[in-house]
């Protein structure tokens, strides 16, 4: 591999066959042969038949499978119409919702620059930017984007803004010169690199790779190369999965064993054990997770959060780590001015002086107003952008200062003297405007501005500027150094201006008008954090999140912008990074909360200490340098505006807003999510079981076959009418006032319910053995009763689900009632049409299918009363419990 930064231009020119009137057409053609087309290949593709069958890897959704299959060769039809109805609808709900994150991800793409400015045969001609080769000769301009990695052959003031390869926020001036072999990525000046952008100034560059070859291509390979992590949702439910088997296997054992040994056939025991064992699973559990999510997932898109793949919206909510990218992240990737230095005093702008530094920084300037996107925009360097913005910001009109003084000559940037300066003419004569580096500008000054008096400037004086710089560098500030020089009156400016038109400008009039300043002062810039990042921040805190800064920025601005927000914990640099064995970082990290200069595969290490950890880790970033983290990380959070193709192709959620804030809403949502899916999977469970463990029951006391208290029909009968609605109505619970004031879950889903669930089914148990001894004379009313009971008693214990503490705990008994009750009118709504079917059921010619027989008015009464007796029954226990 050729390091291109370390050889001349003539050099470079040599190597890659080429010469500054740029290839043939002949020579294109070999070349495109011999390199292929200047494009990416694509990380994300969408696999439609991949993404469809990934929806039946759950665990769950494989024994839904073999108990369709086992019920359609027992020929229980109607049981594996069911069963295969919703294993069919939980896997469209989940391709769907990849599929419409996919097209929305697409209208969110932003494509390699379409055309690229090229010399061909002598010719400057604009092409496609897939028909770039390496030796073609790329003329930059402010705007373009770069198309391919390229050494600088000329540079005129050319800046080039890296924050999507780099993470850094300000713009890089590019050079001609050769530099050292062992310069970093990041500080190759005469180098500029595919995907990122050209801020100001003009140039001419060589084009040495392109494609996979370039940097951003070499990412976007390395990415490819990372395996995607196990969502720890869909781990859960797979492990919760295997135990609901294990259970069925030993139930389906015990009856089998239990009809054996009264006698029945071997094959039948058989038969009716898996009948009733498949009838117990919670078939309606897929569906209703997925639908749950589902719903969540267009909650989240209102808030800006779009949800590739719907596991990742509930794994948002119990991540215990999110490691960030800064630029564009936290803060605007805009540059600011944030403190300023006039008459011998930092921030302090109501000086008179303060004006007049504004002034400068806005007749040094080459920013202008221009349109973009149907608004009028500054289009210009990132820096220069930032001192129009202060000075239009106290109340300075940049049309009216351009207009009283028209530019004459104009010195522009350069690294050998690094500053800028600007000759004007008003009514009084010539002045120079200048703006550079303060250490520089402080060298060419002769006097300070102080009070609007000229205070000579000494070797002490000038000492304390740059005490004053040195402390301001320190707070991560990016600082310049402002001065004027009154070149003379009008007479002396028509000797500057014809020296000026009689030569292309040389040292001499640089030296006039960059010597003999006037000192004004200093205006530091910094790219400031979102306003909504501080309070998000302090949300994750509450919360129990660890926020961790990860940037290509500079330890000194990484550091301001962790202490502006309230990022506190240690700050480490690159070097310091690097010095660490992975032990050392492992037992540090917990004390870190900023890296600093850190490359991709720095990233890829601190996410891969993090997992080692097992913390749940969701990354969040906008530019290919976040690709490789984003794709090893639990959670993927790419920004949908600033976003790289490939760091949103390596996500699982986009954020349509770039806002970090809207994580902070992700994770409430998420956090509701994880406790609805508790909600009804205890519900589903303590309702399900019951009815098998009653059959269990009622055969082990009375030992006969014909003495079954629910047929595996009516067992599936009670899970449509109770596992569908009412479970379903539970997802679109509210989230719990304590939501973001609890540290995150990395339990199982079974954690903290198992109890409730022995309890509520124990209810259950006893309120359908009731029924069913009482009338066990008859048997088809008697099993009729026991439905009922299971039902109605359902339905009163999904109101029990809907809280941890007693439905009338809050606000008192009418408080308690409207929020505990009727806070979810979709709840309501649910239990009424399920009660509706059963009824209808009962009373029409279904009921024969199912073997109900009429109920009188009296059953009903004694159904809801003791319905109503165990629902008081489980609040107690609940209220026992969280005492």
């Amino acid at each position: 591999m050729v390091n291109w930064h370390v050889l001349s231009s003539k050099e470079v020119i040599e190597k890659l066959g080429s010469d500054m009137k740029g290839l043939s057409s002949k020579d294109v053609d070999k070349r495109l042969k011999k390199y292929g087309k200047n494009v990416l290949k694509k990380s994300g593709h969408f696999d439609f038949l991949k993404v469809f069958l990934n929806q039946f890897k759950s665990f769950l959704i494989l024994i839904l499978i073999f108990a369709g299959v086992v019920s359609f060769f027992m020929h229980s039809r109607i049981d594996a119409i069911v069963i295969f109805a919703i294993i069919i609808l939980n896997a469209f709900l989940g391709f769907f919702q990849e599929y419409k994150a996919e097209k929305a991800i697409e209208e969110l793409r932003k494509m390699m620059v379409s055309f690229a400015r090229v010399l061909r045969d002598g010719k400057l001609i604009e092409i496609d930017s897939k028909g770039v080769v390496p030796g073609d000769i790329l003329i930059l301009r402010e705007g373009d984007k770069i198309v391919g990695d390229a050494r600088i052959l000329k540079s005129e003031g050319l800046k080039i803004n890296e924050a999507s390869l780099t993470g850094e926020s300000v713009s890089v001036e590019k050079i001609v010169k050769k530099l050292g072999e062992n310069v970093a990525l990041a500080d190759r000046v005469n180098m500029v690199y595919q995907g990122t952008e050209v801020v100001a100034g003009s140039g001419v560059a060589i084009v040495v790779n392109t494609g996979r070859n370039s940097e951003f291509g070499k990412i976007s390979e390395m990415v490819q190369k990372v395996e995607s992590e196990k969502n720890p949702f869909r781990d859960k439910l797979d492990k919760f999965a295997q135990k609901i088997g294990i259970f069925i296997l030993i139930l389906s054992g015990l009856i089998v064993g239990l009809l054996i040994f009264e006698g029945v056939e071997v094959f039948q025991s058989f038969l009716v054990a898996v009948s009733l064992a498949v009838s117990a699973i919670p078939e309606g559990l897929p569906a209703v997770i997925s639908l749950g999510l589902a719903f969540a997932t267009r909650r989240m898109i209102k808030k800006n959060v779009l949800i590739r793949k719907l596991p990742a919206s509930e794994t948002l909510g119990r991540v215990t780590v999110i490691c960030t990218d800064k630029t564009g992240t936290l803060t605007e990737e805009k540059m600011k001015v944030s403190d300023i230095y006039v008459d011998g005093k930092l921030n302090f702008p109501g000086s008179k002086n303060s004006k007049l530094l504004f002034k400068i920084g806005v007749l040094c300037n080459n920013a202008r107003y221009g349109e973009k996107d149907g608004k009028r925009v500054l289009i210009g360097d990132p820096t220069e952008n930032a001192l129009i913005e202060v000075a239009e910001d106290n109340f300075l009109d940049m049309g009216k200062l351009i207009e009283n003084e028209k530019k004459v000559k104009e010195f522009a940037f350069s690294s050998g003297r690094k500053m800028m300066s600007v000759v004007r003419k008003n009514n009084k004569g010539l002045v120079s405007y200048v703006k550079g580096a303060p250490e520089r500008i402080i060298d060419k000054s002769n006097y300070e501005l102080v009070n609007g008096v000229r205070v000579k400037l000494d070797e002490k004086g000038r000492e304390r500027l740059m005490e004053v710089y040195r402390k301001m560098a320190k707070s991560g500030l990016r600082v310049l150094g402002f001065g004027y020089k009154e070149i003379g009156s009008l007479s002396k400016a028509e000797s500057f201006l014809k020296d000026s038109e009689a030569h292309p400008p040389t040292r001499d009039l640089m030296s006039i008008a960059e010597s003999e300043l006037i000192f004004v002062g200093f205006q530091g810039m910094i790219d400031p954090p979102r306003k909504e990042v501080k309070n998000a921040i302090k949300l994750c805190n509450d919360a129990g999140i660890k926020v961790l800064m990860m940037t290509g920025d500079s330890k000194l601005t990484a550091e301001a912008i962790a202490e502006d927000i309230g990022l506190k914990g240690d700050s480490v640099g690159v070097a310091e990074l690097h010095s660490m064995s992975n032990v050392d970082l492992l037992k540090r990290i917990d004390d870190i909360s900023v890296f600093s200069r850190i490359t991709p595969e720095d990233k890829l290490r601190i996410i891969n200490i993090l997992k080692k950890k097992n913390e749940i880790v969701a990354m969040t970033g906008d530019g290919v340098n976040d690709a490789l983290a984003l794709k090893r990380a639990d959670i993927g959070i790419a920004m949908g505006i600033r976003g790289t193709d490939v760091a949103r192709d390596s996500s699982d959620i986009v954020l349509i807003d770039d806002n970090f804030a809207s994580i902070v809403e992700g994770v409430r949502e998420g956090r509701t999510i994880y406790d609805n899916v508790k909600k009804f999977v205890k519900y589903l469970l303590s309702a399900n079981f019951s009815e098998v463990v009653l059959v269990l029951i009622v055969m082990l006391i009375w030992r006969d076959a014909r003495f079954l208290p629910l047929l595996p029909l009516q067992i599936l009968w009670i899970n449509l009418i109770t596992d569908s609605l009412p479970a379903l109505a539970l997802s679109s619970e509210k989230m719990e006032d304590d939501v973001m004031k609890r540290a995150p879950s990395g339990e199982g889903i079974l954690k903290g319910i198992k109890s409730f669930i022995f309890v509520a089914g124990l209810i259950a148990v006893l309120i359908g053995f009731l029924f069913f001894y009482m009338n066990k004379g008859d048997m088809d009313y008697a099993r009729t009763m026991v439905v009922s009971s299971s039902i109605v008693f359902e339905m009163f214990l999904v109101f029990n689900c809907r809280n941890n503490g007693f439905v009338f705990s809050n606000g008192g008994f009418f408080g308690g009632l409207k929020k505990g009750i009727f806070g979810n009118k979709y709840l309501i709504y649910a239990v009424l049409v399920s009660i509706g079917l059963h009824v209808f059921a009962i009373y029409s010619p279904l009921g024969g299918l199912f073997g109900f027989v009429r109920l009188e008015l009296m059953d009903w009464v004694w159904l809801v009363g003791v319905g109503l007796v165990g629902f008081v029954g489980v609040e107690v226990f609940k209220g026992l419990n969280r005492g």
